[in-house]
């Protein structure tokens, strides 16, 4: 019996299944588990970089968070698939054994905003060490981070550019951690 991606997202984290009910944390006390945010890219523009500055000062009034950077080819590879497997060795090189794993990716599991803050929320609840997004290169993610991913979500429906989806990636952490705490939300 085949169980829906969002289903199954939802029994693993005990998520709520419709995306305008309220997180279960909201306004509990939520472990402020540190957070950190690995991507594969270039050199992200100075628009982009203003932005993921301005809401990681936001996201350290709740928890610590540290923007992590991978070269995409790291070996500048012309084959596709040695590209992705030498991403997918420096992105398992710095993933910590304690750490719950999130990959976006545009097959995983489709998330609101209020299942982003359950997942913040049951990672910290868990004990989890920190709580690890990963944001993959032009070519997608390789085998290895796909078999130790706790979970994989998608942020869009869209195929998103890594600097789009670290800009939505950490405005929804800012809006998860306002969430888990029954605050207003401020743009």
């Amino acid at each position: 019996m085949a169980v829906s991606p969002v289903a199954a997202l939802n029994s693993k984290l005990s998520l709520p299944s419709g995306k305008q009910q309220q997180s279960k944390f909201a306004a509990q006390s939520v472990r402020a588990i540190p957070i950190r945010i690995l991507t594969v890219g270039k050199n992200r523009s100075k628009g982009v970089q203003f932005i993921v500055d301005e809401y990681m000062k936001k996201l350290r009034n709740y928890c610590s968070v540290d923007d992590v950077r991978i070269k995409s080819n790291p070996k500048n590879a012309r084959d596709v698939v040695a590209q992705i497997e030498h991403e997918d060795i420096a992105v398992m090189s710095l993933i910590r054994p304690d750490e719950w794993v999130v990959m976006l990716d545009e097959r995983g599991h489709d998330v609101g905003s209020e299942q982003m803050a359950s997942l913040i929320g049951e990672a910290g609840n868990k004990g989890a060490s920190t709580l690890l997004f990963c944001i993959g290169g032009p070519y997608g993610h390789g085998r290895h981070l796909r078999e130790r991913a706790n979970v994989s979500v998608k942020l869009s429906s869209l195929v998103l550019n890594h600097e789009i989806a670290l800009v939505v990636l950490i405005e929804q952490l800012y809006r998860g951690w306002t969430i888990l705490k029954g605050q207003k939300y401020h743009h």
